[in-house]
C-alpha cells in the first residue's frame, strides 16, 4: 500500500481510534526501553521475563496514566509542533522523577540502578520521535486536500516583527500556503533565520520570485505609516507577486487565523494617503445616550453609520430600511457586535451591562412613508437623524427618472417635515459631489435635497431642527464603488472596464465617510453644507493598474501583448462626468475640524421652493419623463444632462 494512502486511511479513522493506536505504541515504546536499558547497562539483550518485567510493568503503569494526564493523545499530531515537544517533556521529567524515584532512588532487587536513569530518556527521545514522524507524516496529508506541498502557493511574510512571527505560526500548519521566509527592512536582520524560515532582503524580492518560486507576499507590518505601505506596495508590485494583508491582530493573538482569512489588500492602500482621524468629541456629541435613527441603514453608508453610532454608545438606535434583507442583515450583526460588547465588559454584571448597551430598533418601511415616519419619530423620540437612504447608481436613476425624484428628493422631504413635527434636534443629510453641477439625475436630484434642507433651515419656521449635509466623494468598496467591480473583474481573468481613459475621481474609505458624516453633523448650526478635504482625485484608469499589479498580475497591451489582464473602454455612462467636484461657489470656510470645510451654496426661499417641488410631483405622477428633465433643469441651477 502506497505510504501516501496510507497515511490518508490513517487521518480517516475516528479520533478515539487514532488516540488508541498512539497509546498502544506509547505502551511499546515503553517496554522496548526498559529492554535497551537494560542491554545499555549490562550489555547483553536480557529475555522478557523474570526482572525485566518488573520494570516493563512499573512503566507501563506510570507513563501511560502521566501521558493522558498531561494530554499527549489529545494532540493532533500531523499538527505538532515546539509546544507539543515542551508537552512531551513535561511528562517524561514528572514520569523520570517517579521512575527513578523507584528503581534509582529506592531500587528495586534485581533492576540496576542506572535503569530508573536512562529508561526515562530513552522514552522521551523515543516518544518525541514517534510525534515528530507523525507530524513529518500526516503533516502535508488531509482527506479533504491531497495537495502536495509543491503545488502550494510560496509565500514570504514582510514583516519580521511580533506580527510577522505570529502570522508565520499560524500559517505552519495550513495546508493553503507554504511560507518560505520573511522581508524586512531591518539590515540586522538580513541573512538570519527565525523559526527555520531565512529574513531576506526587501530589494531581493524580483530575484526570490524567479530563485524560489514566490507568488505571494502577506503584509504584516501594521505599525507602518501610509507613506511607508506605500513605497512596500511599489516595490512589490515591480516584482509582479500578488499581496495579501494581515487580518485583525486581535484575532491573530488568539489563534483564529487560518490562511483562507487572509484578506485582499486593504482600500486605504489603494489611495495613496492617509485616512482621516476622527475627533472623539464630536463623535459622541449628538450620539452618546440619545435616540437616534439612521434611514437606509442596510446601505453601504447607513450600515457602516451604524457601526460606529454603536461604538459612541446611544440609547437606541432605530434601523429604518426599506429592503428586507438589507435590515435583517444589519440587525443581526450588530446584535453579535452588542453581545460582543456584553462579553468585554467583565467590570460590570451581566444584567447591569445589557441595561447600558444600545437597543436597537429596526423598522421596515420607505421615507416617502410619512405616516410611517412621524409614527416611528414620536413613538421614539428620536434626537438625531442620519438620512443616507437614496438612490445613488447612476445609470439605474438616469432610466428611472421620477421614483429617483420621489426617493430621493420628495423621500428627503418628507422625512425632514416629519423631524420637524417631532422635535428632532440633528439632522444630517448624506450628499454626494455629484450634486455639484450634476450632469445625471442622481446629482441633480442630491443637490435639490439639499436646496430643501437648506429652504427650511433659513424660512424662520424652524425652531428645534438643525439641519446640515455632509458632501463627499466615491466610496471604496461601497455596493457602487469601482473597486469590487474591478477586484472581481480581475478574479475572472479580465478585461477590467474603465469608462475613459482621463476620467477621475474623489475617494474615501466607507468608515471615513461615515465618520466624516457624524463628526460634520456634530458642528451644525443650520443649513449647513459640510465638504471634506479630500486629497489629490484618483485617475480611474491608474487605480486600475494599480490593482492589476498588486494582484501579481501584469496588464495585456499592444506593448505587452502576453499579459494576463486587458483594460477596455467602455465609453462614459449616461450622465458621467470626467472630473467631479465638491464646491460649487468659493471660498469655503473653515471649522474646527482641519478636514472638514464648510460651502457656501445658493438656494431657493421655502415658499417658491415647495411650489416648483408641487409642479414637479404632478408631473412625476404624469410620468412625462423629458419634462421631468426640463424640470428639473430649471429647479437646479447648473444641472446639464450629459446627452444634453
Amino acid at each position: 500500500m502506497p505510504i501516501n494512502h496510507l497515511a490518508t486511511q490513517t487521518l480517516k479513522l475516528p479520533r478515539f481510534a487514532k488516540r488508541f493506536i498512539a497509546l498502544i505504541l506509547d505502551a511499546c515504546l515503553c517496554i522496548l526501553a526498559v529492554w535497551f536499558a537494560f542491554y545499555l547497562r549490562i550489555g547483553i539483550w536480557m529475555p522478557l521475563s523474570g526482572v525485566p518485567i518488573i520494570a516493563m510493568g512499573a512503566s507501563l503503569f506510570l507513563a501511560l496514566p502521566i501521558f493522558i494526564f498531561f494530554g499527549l493523545y489529545r494532540a493532533i499530531f500531523r499538527y505538532s509542533g515546539w509546544p507539543a515537544l515542551m508537552t512531551v517533556a513535561k511528562a517524561a521529567l514528572v514520569y523520570g522523577i517517579a521512575y527513578g524515584t523507584i528503581f534509582t532512588a529506592v531500587g528495586v532487587e534485581g533492576v540496576p540502578r542506572t535503569v530508573g536513569i536512562i529508561q526515562p530518556l530513552l522514552l522521551f527521545i523515543s516518544v518525541g520521535v514517534l510525534r515528530a514522524f507523525a507530524r513529518f507524516w500526516l503533516g502535508g496529508i488531509s482527506p479533504k486536500n491531497s495537495l502536495v506541498l509543491g503545488m502550494l502557493p510560496r509565500v514570504l511574510i514582510y514583516g519580521a516583527g511580533a506580527a510577522g512571527r505570529q502570522l508565520a505560526a499560524a500559517m505552519r500548519n495550513s495546508n493553503q500556503v507554504q511560507v518560505v521566509g520573511y522581508l524586512d527592512d531591518d539590515p540586522n536582520l538580513h541573512g538570519g533565520v527565525l523559526n527555520g524560515l531565512v529574513i531576506f532582503k526587501p530589494e531581493e524580492l524580483s530575484a526570490l520570485v524567479n530563485s524560489i518560486g514566490v507568488t505571494d507576499v502577506l503584509l504584516a507590518i501594521p505599525s507602518a505609516s501610509r507613506a511607508r505601505r506605500n513605497q512596500v506596495l511599489g516595490l512589490i508590485s515591480d516584482a509582479k507577486v500578488a499581496v495579501r494583508t494581515l487580518p485583525d491582530l486581535s484575532d491573530l493573538a488568539k489563534g483564529k487565523i487560518t490562511a483562507s482569512d487572509l484578506r485582499e489588500l486593504d482600500v486605504e492602500d489603494l489611495l495613496g494617503r492617509e485616512s482621516v482621524r476622527p475627533d472623539a468629541s464630536l463623535l459622541k456629541r449628538n450620539i452618546n445616550n440619545e435616540v437616534v435613527l439612521v434611514t437606509g441603514a442596510g446601505g453601504s453608508i447607513g450600515s457602516e453609520l451604524c457601526r460606529q453610532i454603536i461604538k459612541q454608545n446611544p440609547k437606541t438606535l432605530i434601523l429604518f430600511e426599506q429592503s428586507e434583507f438589507a435590515l435583517y442583515s444589519i440587525h443581526q450583526e450588530l446584535i453579535k457586535k452588542i453581545e460582543a460588547m456584553v462579553q468585554d465588559d467583565l467590570g460590570q454584571s451581566m444584567s447591569l451591562a445589557h441595561a447600558l448597551l444600545p437597543k436597537l430598533i429596526p423598522v421596515l418601511g420607505s421615507v416617502r412613508d410619512s405616516e410611517l415616519v412621524t409614527k416611528v419619530l414620536d413613538q421614539y423620540q428620536s434626537k438625531t437623524i442620519f438620512h443616507a437612504a437614496a438612490y445613488k447608481h447612476v445609470p439605474l436613476v438616469e432610466d428611472n427618472i421620477a421614483e429617483g425624484i420621489k426617493n430621493n428628493v420628495l423621500g428627503t422631504q418628507t422625512i425632514a417635515k416629519a423631524a420637524i413635527a417631532c422635535g428632532v434636534s440633528n439632522f444630517v443629510l448624506i450628499s454626494t459631489d455629484k450634486a455639484v453641477r450634476p450632469t445625471n439625475v442622481m446629482g441633480a436630484t442630491k443637490r435639490l435635497a439639499e436646496m430643501v434642507l437648506q429652504a427650511l433651515a433659513n424660512s424662520g419656521l424652524v425652531n428645534h431642527t438643525t439641519f446640515s449635509m455632509v458632501r463627499f466623494g466615491n466610496v471604496l468598496d461601497s455596493s457602487g464603488s469601482v473597486v469590487p467591480l474591478f477586484r472581481k473583474q480581475i478574479k475572472d481573468g479580465g478585461p477590467i472596464t474603465v469608462t475613459h481613459p482621463e476620467v477621475t475621481r474623489y475617494f474615501m474609505t466607507i468608515p471615513e465617510a461615515a465618520s466624516l458624516v457624524i463628526q460634520a453633523g456634530a458642528m451644525a448650526k443650520g443649513g449647513d453644507v459640510f465638504v471634506l478635504d479630500m486629497g489629490e482625485p484618483v485617475r480611474i484608469m491608474d487605480l486600475a493598474r494599480h490593482m492589476i499589479d498588486l494582484s501579481g498580475l501584469e496588464e495585456r497591451s499592444i506593448a505587452n501583448p502576453e499579459g494576463d489582464i486587458e483594460i477596455e473602454i467602455s465609453g462614459l455612462r449616461p450622465g458621467e462626468k470626467l472630473y467631479e467636484e465638491l464646491l460649487i461657489g468659493e471660498n469655503p470656510q473653515s471649522t474646527e475640524h482641519l478636514l472638514i470645510m464648510k460651502a457656501n451654496e445658493q438656494f431657493l426661499p421655502l415658499a417658491l421652493l415647495e411650489q416648483k417641488l408641487v409642479d414637479l410631483e404632478n408631473l412625476l405622477y404624469a410620468g412625462d419623463a423629458p419634462q421631468i428633465k426640463v424640470a428639473l433643469q430649471k429647479l437646479v441651477e447648473g444641472y446639464v444632462p450629459a446627452n444634453h
